[in-house]
């Protein structure tokens, strides 16, 4: 067994433009006085880094680093949630997704994509130059809006999908392979990797890549009534990263799963600030611990109520509650009765 790392603060729901949340100085300095001991840094906030810098300079790195260092926490991965959902879009979500691109390439979908591809490179790049061995991000999707099978899919639609998304893919994780970098993709509903099954598919279609792993956050699984303990059982050799978010689950006789259309305040489904869902985190950590992850548990704050700041502060108490120091000894050690292989074979009368 091993021990669990954090906690750790995923940076994109906080950066902003009002102190102390606009520089990398001053919101490592924060993060570290609610608790944490390490960020997890969005990719595409200049405000906190220079994505093409840290992707061509070991010198930038290594301050961006040392600043981060300085005010008493590390860098745990690079994100590049947005630019990973770029690399597979589905032409219905062109318009709504458009805006998380670099404006040179916005309304154009080929340069879109040829963009999205080079920055999550990039990203494993400037993962490589910091010593970082994991990397966050989104698969994209061609098959989501498929998803419930009304109208009935045709034969073929969804293998085809998923051969595309692979053969998108495949370039980066072999980039990723070169810099000896995890790609993690976060499960997640609306990408065409949103559960165990899908993983798979994709992950046969990349021949079973070794660099094409997982990102585990329980929250997805709950909303959609999957076993999110099993899952670590199935899935543990593939489970590189951990974001640590809460959400509950109270469907009525008006709205279930899909929730209607509502708002995250109304709907059935929602995330919620850690220790206010109904995530079993006891349970999970157990079993990380458990399987030997020695990855960040790294909190991801999403929720309609509670203020950030607070949710943030109780977030990194909770984890360091939560994490489990293995022992190094077992608890009936007291009563070892000092057998050897003699007394072994005289107890089971083999001699």
């Amino acid at each position: 067994m091993k021990e669990i790392k954090g906690p750790a603060l995923f940076l994109a729901q906080f950066a902003g433009d009002d102190p102390p949340f606009n520089s990398w100085d001053a919101i490592t300095k924060w993060a570290a006085d609610c608790g944490y001991l390490g960020v997890q840094v969005p990719s595409w906030d200049s405000r906190l880094i220079d994505l093409d810098k840290a992707a061509t300079s070991k010198d930038y790195c290594d301050e961006l680093a040392g600043v981060a260092q300085a005010n008493g926490v590390a860098i745990t991965e690079l994100s590049t949630h947005l630019q990973g959902q770029l690399v597979a879009v589905h032409p219905a979500y062109d318009t709504a997704f458009d805006g998380f691109a670099a404006p040179e390439v916005r309304g154009n979908p080929a340069a879109r994509q040829k963009w999205a591809v080079d920055q999550v490179k990039k990203a494993l790049t400037a993962s490589k130059n910091l010593g970082i061995g994991a990397h966050a991000t989104f698969s994209g999707a061609l098959a989501w809006p498929y998803v419930y099978p009304w109208p009935q899919r045709p034969a073929g639609l969804i293998e085809t999908a998923f051969d595309e998304l692979a053969a998108r893919w495949r370039p980066i994780l072999d980039h990723a392979e070169d810099c000896g970098v995890d790609v993690c993709y976060e499960i997640h509903p609306g990408e065409d990797l949103h559960d165990g099954v899908t993983y798979e598919m994709f992950w046969e279609r990349t021949g079973q890549h070794a660099r094409a792993c997982m990102l585990y956050d329980p929250s997805h699984y709950l909303l959609q009534c999957l076993d999110y303990l099993d899952h670590i059982d199935i899935y543990q050799d593939r489970i590189r990263m951990f974001h640590v978010k809460d959400a509950e689950f109270n469907p009525t006789g008006r709205q279930g799963v899909y929730s209607g259309y509502q708002s995250w305040v109304d709907r059935a489904g929602r995330f919620r600030s850690l220790g206010d869902g109904q995530v079993d985190f006891r349970a999970i950590f157990s079993k990380l611990t458990a399987i030997g992850f020695d990855g960040w548990a790294v909190v991801e704050w999403e929720c309609a109520m509670k203020h950030p700041e607070d949710g943030a502060r109780e977030g990194a108490a909770f984890v360091r509650d939560h994490i489990i120091r293995p022992t190094e000894v077992a608890f009936d050690d007291f009563a070892d009765g000092g057998t050897d292989a003699a007394a072994n074979r005289k107890m089971l009368g083999i001699d």
